[in-house]
């Protein structure tokens, strides 16, 4: 039976954007960033991404090299290169998902948004269902949680509709002058 060394690296990266008028007078953009790998608590500023993409890859062939150890030679390259493959697909997708967040910053949020809203619904649904188990009657815990953003543009288009209506019946009654 083959046995499996699991290790895990994970990076907290903070970018910060800084907004300028060059000497020729043109708007310039700079981004500078802090890259923390979270096992080993150090850290790295750059001001390049390849200057975090060296980071991250440094600690990955470390571990890595630390994993395949005590493997034979050819068992340590072939696990290097897939490690390498590996890390060349993260490397290429990477620019992308910043660059998408940079661009349209509002929208990643909205979707960030609507995916925690799903998972508290989630969460909701799961409970409810415990505590029924449990007690023998259900609760219904949306009327606890917060609602979304586009739950409350519902309601309030609802609101407005039937508002209409109200005037609309009101401008009938009413008496003419």
């Amino acid at each position: 039976m083959a046995t499996k060394k699991e290790e895990t690296a994970s990076f907290v990266l903070r970018l910060s954007q800084k907004i300028f008028e060059s000497e020729e007078g043109s708007h310039d953009v700079t981004w500078r960033g802090n890259i923390r790998h979270v096992q080993s608590g150090e850290e790295a500023r750059f001001s390049t991404f390849a200057e975090a993409e060296g980071f991250v890859k440094e600690k990955l062939t470390k571990m890595t090299l630390k994993a395949v150890e005590d493997k034979p030679e050819e068992t340590k390259k072939g696990v290097l290169a897939k490690s390498f493959d590996f890390w060349k697909s993260v490397a290429s997708a990477t620019p992308k998902l910043v660059m998408d967040s940079i661009k349209d910053p509002k929208k990643q949020a909205e979707q960030l948004q609507d995916q925690l809203q799903h998972k508290i619904q989630d969460i909701s649904d799961a409970i409810g269902q415990k505590f029924e188990e449990t007690i023998g009657s259900k609760i219904e815990l949306d009327q606890l949680l917060p609602a979304s953003k586009s739950e409350i543009l519902n309601q309030l288009d609802s609101l407005n509709n039937r508002l209409e209506r109200i005037e609309q019946k009101l401008d009938t009654i009413k008496p003419k002058k």
